[in-house]
């Protein structure tokens, strides 16, 4: 069993803007350090993206990854799930929002991840943290200096 780490951020943004920002997948390489390309495979018939391949370069883990998405009827949330990649193989996540008062949300970011390359425990919760931390925080300036 993979265990799952959850954190959370209060973006100034409504809900919608920050969903934006998250589902604006050609954008990511601008503001998300790690992500060095990506390429939306196939999108829903609501034009939402289906299956996104992901180039990423974090340092120790450098990895190629499809990831299908599953986006709420709510806009609140989207979820996915690794289909293939190189170096993981297992990974499953979600961003749920939560408005709160006016003009600002809460983003919960979900993630649970197996590398094919061995990891004392220890080392993947720090590494699954320091991925979530600036994940959100990545997310957060980039909200916020577009608004």
């Amino acid at each position: 069993m993979v265990d799952q780490s959850t954190q959370s951020i209060v973006i100034e943004a409504p809900a919608p803007e920050i969903m934006g920002v998250i589902a604006d997948f050609g954008a990511y390489p601008e503001w998300a350090e790690a992500v060095k390309e990506t390429e939306v495979l196939s999108r829903t018939a609501d034009g939402d993206a289906e299956r996104v391949r992901f180039v990423l370069d974090a340092g120790v883990v450098k990895d190629t990854y499809t990831l299908a998405y599953e986006w709420s009827p709510d806009g609140l949330s989207v979820s996915w799930e690794l289909v293939e990649g190189q170096v993981q193989k297992f990974q499953r996540g979600s961003y749920t929002l939560k408005p709160l008062r006016r003009r600002s949300t809460e983003v919960t970011y979900s993630l649970a991840v197996d590398l094919a390359i061995p990891m004392i425990g220890m080392f993947k919760r720090k590494a699954e943290k320091m991925i979530m931390d600036t994940a959100l925080k990545e997310l957060k300036r980039r909200v916020e200096s577009e608004g």
